[in-house]
Order: C-alpha cells, then structure tokens, then sequence
C-alpha cells in the first residue's frame, strides 16, 4: 500500500518535472526555436487547433523561424494568434510564409526573463509540495486506519521528503539550465 502512494506521488513528480521543462522552453532566449510557438492556438475552420497542426516550422538561422502552413487560407490565423501571443514578435507574412526574426535580448530584457524563470520553477516546487502533502496525509489516513504501523508511517514519511528533495533540485538543474541559456550573449 505504501508502495502505491509513493508510485502514485513519483508519477506526479515526473509529470510536473516534464510539465516545467515544457515551460520553460517555451520562454524566448536569443535564439530561434518552435517550441516558442509551435502550441499556440491557431483558428483553424472555426477550431481552436496548435500551431505544429496547421504549418511547418522551420529554423533556417539562429534569428529566423519560417511558419509554411498547409492550408494558405490559415495564414491570417495564424498572424493573429502570434501578434495576441506573448513572445513580443512581429509576424511578417508573405503570401505563401510567415517569416519570425528574433533580435537579440537587450540585457534589460534578459533579467526579466530570469525573473521569469525563477517564479516558474518556484512554482514548480510548490507543485512538488503539494503533491508531498497529498502522499504524506495519504500515509497518515492509512496510519489512522491501522493499515500501517506508526513506524512504517514515520519511514515513508522520510523516504517521500528523499523522494521530494530529488525532485526539486531536478528542477532548480532545469532553472539553472534556462537561466545559463539566457544570459549567453
């Protein structure tokens, strides 16, 4: 039963580990990726679709990403949802693509972004709090219910903070990584 818990509240790490990783790629360094853009939410035919559905992304430089869409009839879509998106980027639209140029971070801007940074990945250990929380009042239910002993509660109760404090620096590795990122020139 205990075992069950931990796995439980390890899947949920793992989730939330994945979930921030996934975050902060999303934040925009100097360079030119599509994971900045390929989720956001594009009108496609009434529907609400991402971004990598629709079009291809392209990076044919470090400053540069191409969105060739499928269907030409979504370029405007597709304008519109980078213009209301908060990557502070310009669309420029052809006809046939759209064109993104990234100029680089002024060093103002790169502080904010590590600003950024730091209050996801504290908020990424909230989560990892809360989900220790929930397994720890887990234990304690089973505990009152007689299903473990008091010993056994007060064990899993120390191996789950183990289990909590990997998966936090996990996460201030994943921060540190980004911030690094960020501040390259």
């Amino acid at each position: 039963m205990i075992d069950e818990v931990f796995a439980s509240a390890e899947d949920r790490m793992k989730k939330s580990v994945h979930a921030e990783e996934r975050d902060l790629s999303a934040i925009r360094t100097g360079r030119a990726r599509p994971a900045l853009v390929e989720n956001l939410q594009v009108e496609y035919y009434g529907t609400p679709t991402a971004l990598s559905q629709v079009a291809s992304i392209k990076v044919p430089d470090a400053r540069l990403l191409v969105i060739e869409p499928w269907d030409r009839s979504v370029l405007g879509g597709i304008e519109k949802a980078i213009l209301k998106s908060d990557i502070g980027l310009n669309p420029s639209n052809d006809g046939t693509v759209i064109r993104l140029s990234f100029p680089p971070l002024t060093q103002e801007r790169r502080q904010e972004l590590v600003k950024v940074v730091h209050k996801k990945v504290e908020d990424g250990k909230i989560a990892l709090r809360n989900i220790r929380r929930d397994a720890h009042e887990e234990l304690r239910a089973m505990e009152k219910r007689k299903e473990i002993s008091e010993d056994e509660e007060k064990r899993a109760t120390e191996q789950l903070q183990k289990l909590v404090d990997r998966y936090i620096q996990q996460m201030e590795q994943i921060g540190k990584a980004k911030e690094s990122e960020l501040m390259e020139i």
